[in-house]
């Protein structure tokens, strides 16, 4: 009789390693665009698992349940939403910087989803995606996936509430970075409706709601294409960042004694 392809006791690391590596790929950025494939991406979640394997510890009584695979796909969809969410902010500042400059009506269709987002809001998510995978971004995300292998063995419970805690806490993160990159905007908006209000005040016969509309515009998009350097010059750290936060995520994930 031919010996097996697969050795039928690593069948349970198998499964729980394409199951983490699954729940990374269900959210992270590029990974899981919707323009890539169902084929190609099951293709190369399956080769990542055969990759990966290796550096997996499981659990001396490993089992293949329902709660250890829900195990292993949050541990794997914390790490995909951890680099998600800067994407997020780049997005929410946008929509910031849309709505304070009075763009906020500008959609356009996004392809991908199907649905109308505003213009900024997505020049700004697809600049920062650019950005990331220009620095390997991509890269980066599965290094952060082979080190989870390794800190957190495969099949051991993990820390729900903490795991929790940790999400809810970069998605505050995430509103403050999007508030943060569109505080130059919201700043030289808020000067420029004062300049006018006291120009109002000056000349009563100048209609100043005229002049408002297209002034805020301007400013608006003029201080954005200013700060846009130094909002790219943030997401060139990224690597570190989300390799900071991953390691925060798999702290709080800690397995269960």
């Amino acid at each position: 009789m031919a010996a097996p392809l697969i050795d039928p006791a690593v069948l349970p690391a198998l499964g729980l390693c394409s199951a983490r590596i699954g729940g990374l790929m269900l959210i992270a950025p590029a990974f899981s665009a919707r323009t890539v494939p169902v084929m190609v991406r099951t293709a190369f979640m399956a080769v990542l698992t055969f990759l990966l394997l290796p550096l997996t510890r499981p659990a001396p009584d490993i089992a293949v349940t329902a709660a250890s695979l829900l195990g292993e796909l949050f541990i794997g969809f914390a790490l995909g939403l951890g680099a998600a969410f800067f994407l997020a902010a780049a997005e929410l500042a946008g929509d910031v910087v849309a709505f304070q400059s009075g763009l906020s009506g500008a959609s356009t269709l996004d392809p991908i989803n199907q649905t109308n987002v505003a213009t900024l809001g997505q020049f700004m998510n697809l600049s920062a995606l650019a950005l990331v995978l220009a620095l390997d971004g991509h890269v980066v995300m599965v290094e952060a996936l082979a080190h989870s292998l390794e800190v957190a063995p495969i099949g051991q419970p993990i820390a729900w509430q903490e795991g929790a805690r940790a999400l809810v806490g970069l998605g505050s993160d995430l509103f403050l970075t999007g508030v943060r990159i569109g505080a130059p905007v919201i700043l030289a908006v808020l000067i420029s409706n004062l300049a006018l209000g006291v120009l109002a005040r000056a000349t009563p016969k100048l209609n100043v709601f005229v002049l408002a509309y297209p002034l805020q515009i301007a400013v608006g998009l003029f201080t954005l294409g200013v700060s846009l350097p130094f909002v790219f010059a943030l997401f060139a750290g990224w690597d570190g960042l989300y390799r900071a936060t991953s390691m925060e995520l798999l702290e709080r994930l800690q397995v269960v004694p």
